[in-house]
Order: structure tokens, then C-alpha cells, then sequence
């Protein structure tokens, strides 16, 4: 390839500063159409019964199966560099979201 083609083929991404801070989520929850993946990012506090959507990506079926392939091969790369890493009761919720409040 000469380097006027990769040159060409670079794409120029932007990374606004809000944006890179990120938003922090400890659920997803996944829905899709014949159309479309929607993928809802939650935080939920404990004690609080009502938690809010922090962030919504809504992706074609051909790149949600991108996705899964990408962060396939991204845990696996991660577990050969940390080591496994243990899958919790996936049907529990992280924390006793409905239980009494915490006492100092």
C-alpha cells in the first residue's frame, strides 16, 4: 500500500474532554429489535430502589456482534495478562439494593 492509501484509510477521531471522563455503570441492561441492539448503562446506589440510565448506545445487529467479538478478545487478552477472572452469581444485583441502609 502506497502511503497516499493509508493515509486515506486513517480516521481522525475526536475525544471531547467531557466525554473522556467516561460515566460510570454497574448494570446493563439489553434490549434489540429485528433492527437494532439497545444497550442501557445504569447506575444503581444501595438502599435507593430507583436507579437511572446513564448512558444509552444503540447499534445495528452487525455491530453489536462486532462488540461481543471485540470485548471477547479483550477480556481474553486482559485474563492472559491478569489472570482469570471469576464470574460472580450473574443473577444476583451487586449489592442488596432493597436491604436497610448502612449505620456508622
Amino acid at each position: 500500500m502506497d502511503p497516499k492509501q493509508a493515509s486515506q484509510n486513517k480516521l481522525n477521531i475526536e475525544l471531547p474532554e467531557d466525554v473522556a471522563e467516561g460515566v460510570y455503570s454497574n448494570l446493563a441492561i439489553i434490549t434489540h429489535s429485528r433492527s437494532e441492539f439497545i444497550i442501557d448503562f445504569v447506575k444503581m446506589l444501595p438502599g435507593i430502589p430507583k436507579a437511572k440510565v446513564k448512558s444509552r448506545i444503540i447499534l445495528t445487529p452487525q455491530h453489536a456482534k462486532r462488540l461481543l467479538k471485540a470485548l471477547q478478545d479483550n477480556v481474553r487478552k486482559f485474563e492472559s495478562m491478569h489472570g482469570e477472572l471469576k464470574d460472580t452469581d450473574a443473577d444476583q444485583m451487586p449489592f442488596n439494593l432493597f436491604g436497610p441502609n448502612a449505620q456508622a
